[in-house]
């Protein structure tokens, strides 16, 4: 079992970080995961507006997934609690009674001269915050016919059956066409294939620190999604049971440092950097939700209290861990280039966001919009350092705004890099038993 040999290498210090995997890992599975998953239980956060729907914008040839684990079910309309329903922008209870009249002037597609001059100023900003250039994603337009929830409980990332030539397919033009790489340079994707690892990394390394930290992200969030599918895969399917769990033979083929020629130990890497730069955007945007305005508004004011004050308790968590991710490192050479390569970073992962509507599997189409939209949501709260700063202390925060898609992404898509690391220890221990 040359894995636990692959995990062990999993050690020590990261590349570009300050930190190391030993005081992620206790940090994460004893102090943040529990507390995190609690969160994410919530009404608040379980609930995601997507739209499945969206046809494929690179090519027409997508096969859809008939295996029944690949499907999603949508939640009915009595199922979403109505505080989501009507809040999709809301802040506070004051700012409730703009809601409405904010979007009617949005259906109407004007600001409508009746209404209020602060309603018409918010929906001007809104309107305006949406076509900014700080967002990383093409979000989903919830309001769509086609726009539907989804409960995140009932529709768990795992192993669906969704492999082969199409899901190749997807990670291929993601890594090929969107990570800054020549096309003469191939990437050791699959772990058959030979001899290219030499000329992939030696050319990684070369790449300056904000291009290798975009590829890092991507083949983080790669792994991250290798390790769920390998955790929740399905073992035993009869007519008596359903038994999902843990593959160990699957985690292998992914990550054993022999099988895939030492490609292993580099992805596990990756998914630890990509557990850092999200944490350190979370422990950014801890004064947007502080602000005594701000609610995590289902309806249920009670709960509502309490899971701002679980959510508070976790970001300041998050906040002391003391071996942050310094983000200031990226963007800080010459000003025009670095506002060049933030908005080449930011075209890159706008399109590897788009490409998800082309995944052929639903649940794993669903599951991918979330975790691109919450890794985007992100790298916009990393670049917006100063907005945060200068936020007002009570009513809409124009200049820096999170929607609610925005905020349920971005906690959901760290919940699953927590789960990631969380399950890597799983394996660890499962692995010893075997010796």
């Amino acid at each position: 079992f040359n894995i636990s040999l692959s995990l062990q290498q999993v050690t020590g210090y990261l590349d570009d970080c300050t930190c190391d995997v030993e005081t992620i890992d206790r940090f994460n599975n004893y102090k943040l995961f529990p507390r995190l998953q609690k969160l994410l239980e919530s009404d608040y956060f379980r609930y995601y507006k997507v739209n499945l729907k969206r046809p494929c914008p690179f090519w027409n040839d997508i096969s859809q997934c008939g295996i029944r684990d690949c499907a999603v079910k949508p939640c009915h309309s009595d199922e979403v609690p109505d505080g989501i329903k009507s809040a999709s922008y809301k802040y506070s209870e004051e700012a409730n009674n703009l809601i409405e009249e904010c979007e009617q002037a949005e259906r109407l597609g004007a600001v409508d001269e009746s209404l209020s001059e602060e309603t018409q100023k918010a929906v001007l900003q809104w309107t305006k915050h949406d076509d900014s250039s700080d967002n990383f994603c093409e979000a989903d337009d919830i309001q769509s016919p086609d726009a539907e929830y989804v409960d995140l409980l009932l529709n768990p990332e795992r192993y669906t059956g969704y492999k082969g030539p199409d899901a190749w397919k997807i990670w291929n033009v993601i890594y090929e066409e969107n990570c800054f790489k020549p096309q003469t340079i191939k990437r050791p994707l699959n772990p058959l294939a030979s001899g290219q690892e030499n000329t992939f990394y030696s050319w990684l390394e070369g790449l300056c620190v904000e291009k290798r930290a975009f590829y890092r992200l991507i083949s983080g969030l790669h792994a991250s999604i290798n390790v769920h599918l390998s955790a929740r895969y399905l073992l035993q399917d009869t007519w008596l049971e359903t038994k999902w769990g843990h593959n160990i033979t699957e985690f292998q083929q992914r990550f054993d440092a022999i099988l895939t020629e030492g490609e292993g130990p580099r992805r596990l890497k990756n998914l630890y950097f990509l557990y850092l730069i999200e944490l350190r955007a979370l422990s950014k945007v801890l004064p947007f939700f502080e602000r005594p305005d701000f609610q995590l508004f289902t309806g249920n004011k009670i709960q509502d209290e309490e899971n701002k004050m679980l959510l508070l308790e976790i970001l300041r968590e998050i906040k002391s861990f003391p071996l942050h991710f310094d983000e200031n490192s990226l963007f800080a050479g010459d000003k025009k280039e670095a506002q060049k390569l933030k908005e080449d970073f930011r075209l890159h992962f706008r399109n590897i966001s788009r490409i998800m509507d082309c995944v052929g599997c639903f649940k794993c189409r669903l599951w991918g919009k979330l975790q691109t939209q919450g890794l985007g949501t992100a790298l916009k709260i990393l670049f917006s350092e100063k907005l945060i700063a200068n936020m007002p202390e009570s009513g809409p925060s124009y200049e820096f705004h999170l929607t609610r898609q925005e905020i349920v992404s971005l906690f959901n898509a760290f919940g699953r890099i927590s789960t990631s690391v969380k399950e890597l220890e799983n394996f660890r221990n499962l692995l010893h038993n075997i010796h």
